[in-house]
């Protein structure tokens, strides 16, 4: 068998639906203007799936005389209906039975570079999984269906040994469509580019670029600060005017910035979706703060940041690369942006507040609606044009950031505060625009105690723990539990 299955100064405390209510209104900015269809790339297209099924030359089990051919047509069936429900969405591949470890080898060498690898064992003896993970370099899943085999007892031993194999005990195929998005974040972490804007040749960002590139498959490109006015200067200014216009219009409110700093904030968005498309990227970072405060950046980047994320695509500030990794892993699978923070420790409310100047709207989902928010100057400078989003309460949060390649830290918690006040306190006043308060699950000073690489969280609306711990095992990394 070898056959494809294709299938592509007021108060900003919100109750859900209030925050909801006031969607529609907010939404209006990020569908005015400039060309909002996202720049689209190889990490966008459907993952690749190669499968193939483990038999041996006799069944011993489940039972004597299997009908080989008969439970891999059935099988067949259940993935042809898989791929038409989520057509776009995933590309089968392969599909032969290999009956030793010698067909398997010559399988793998007739799809050299597939993004994942389903094996699906029919019966014992069969031949192993190990042999799959060596004749195709992949992250690779096992669905062991029961009574199908235990092949499943090799997993556990093949991960300590370092090879990136998850295993789905499961009869119901509903349970493997819930892999489908984690396919997804496996082809684009592999397949994405991000642009770099830095200036220091030794930062700390160069080094930790190589290690991702290097473990996932994505490449990085990096230019100098310089090189962003004329990005800035070729970006079309009436279209600026435009995009400026309907922004303002759509925000709850405009505090400190003056309309050339707001005109010059979403030119700057426009040149920079331009480059975007030009280098076929779908994440930008830049060293902002010595830039801005050298006043070499035409415009401050957090408004363009905040309508990338909107999008799906990435927008991170201060060259922080661990964080751009992040928000790809959860984002590109979930489908809801991340916020990118400086935590605020409070352990005496066992609480911590997520605090920064960048910040999406669609924080619920992108294909939600945004969320209100205000036009402000930046906190920490008292200049430039960001936002300030009324972030929805009564959550689950999940908060992560890569320490390195292999390693995920993770804690989880409730959104239950948001800024008060435009001003007049200091939770409004210090800190950055953006701030939600969120309740620790476990003990906020335990991780503040043991907290390590470097000051960045990122938080994420709603419960992804079990999809990070898959993809820890899919793609070779471990979640640590900060909590």
């Amino acid at each position: 068998m070898n056959r494809e299955i294709v299938a592509r100064g007021r108060n900003l405390t919100v109750s859900r639906r209030q925050w909801i209510g006031t969607l529609a209104v907010a939404g209006l900015a990020s569908r005015a203007g400039a060309e909002e269809s996202p720049p689209q790339g190889p990490w966008a297209e459907p993952p690749v799936v190669a499968r193939v099924y483990l038999t041996g030359k006799t069944t011993h089990w489940p039972r004597l005389n299997l009908d080989v051919s008969k439970e891999v047509a059935e099988i067949e069936d259940a993935l042809a209906a898989i791929a038409q429900k989520h057509k776009g969405r995933i590309r089968w591949v392969g599909g032969e039975v290999a009956a030793s470890n010698d067909e398997v080898a010559a399988w793998g060498k007739k799809y050299p570079d597939p993004d994942v690898v389903l094996i699906i064992p029919v019966s014992t003896p069969a031949a192993s999984v190990g042999a799959v993970l060596n004749a195709v370099n992949a992250p690779a899943l096992v669905f062991s269906r029961p009574y199908a085999g235990h092949q499943w007892a090799e997993i556990a031993g093949l991960r300590k040994a370092g090879r990136r194999v998850d295993c789905l005990a499961s009869g119901n195929f509903k349970d493997l469509e819930s892999y489908i998005p984690l396919f997804n974040t496996v082809r684009q972490m592999r397949r994405s580019k991000v642009l770099v804007a830095a200036d220091n040749k030794t930062g700390w960002y160069h080094a930790c670029h190589a290690d991702f590139a290097k473990h996932f498959g994505m490449t990085f490109q990096y230019m100098a600060i310089d090189d962003l006015r004329p990005v800035f200067e070729r970006a079309d200014k009436a279209a600026g005017e435009r995009e400026a216009a309907a922004f303002s219009d759509a925000a709850r409110d405009v505090v400190e910035p003056k309309p050339e700093e707001i005109r010059d904030a979403l030119r700057f968005y426009i040149g920079l979706r331009n480059l975007m498309r030009q280098e076929n990227a779908n994440a930008f970072t830049i060293d902002c703060f010595p830039a801005l405060l050298a006043k070499k950046l035409p415009a401050y980047p957090c408004i363009a940041w905040s309508k990338l994320n909107d999008q799906g695509l990435y927008g991170v500030c201060q060259a922080d690369v661990r964080a751009t990794m992040t928000q790809m892993l959860v984002t590109s699978f979930s489908r809801m942006p991340g916020f990118v923070s400086n935590p605020v420790f409070d352990t005496g409310r066992n609480e911590v507040i997520h605090s920064h100047c960048v910040a999406a709207t669609r924080m619920l989902g992108l294909d939600k609606a945004g969320a209100p928010y205000l036009i402000r100057s930046h906190l920490e400078t008292a200049e430039g044009a960001v936002l300030q989003v009324v972030m929805p309460v009564k959550e689950f949060v999940t908060v992560g950031q890569f320490a390195d390649p292999k390693t995920f830290l993770l804690t989880t918690g409730e959104a239950v505060g948001t800024t008060s006040k435009v001003s007049g306190s200091r939770d409004a006043d210090c800190g950055c625009r953006t701030k939600v308060r969120t309740r620790v699950h476990g003990d906020a000073e335990q991780w503040l105690a043991g907290y390590t690489t470097g000051v960045h969280r990122v938080l994420f609306y709603g419960n992804h723990v079990k999809a990070i711990e898959r993809l820890g095992r899919l793609l070779g990394f471990d979640v640590v539990r900060e909590t």
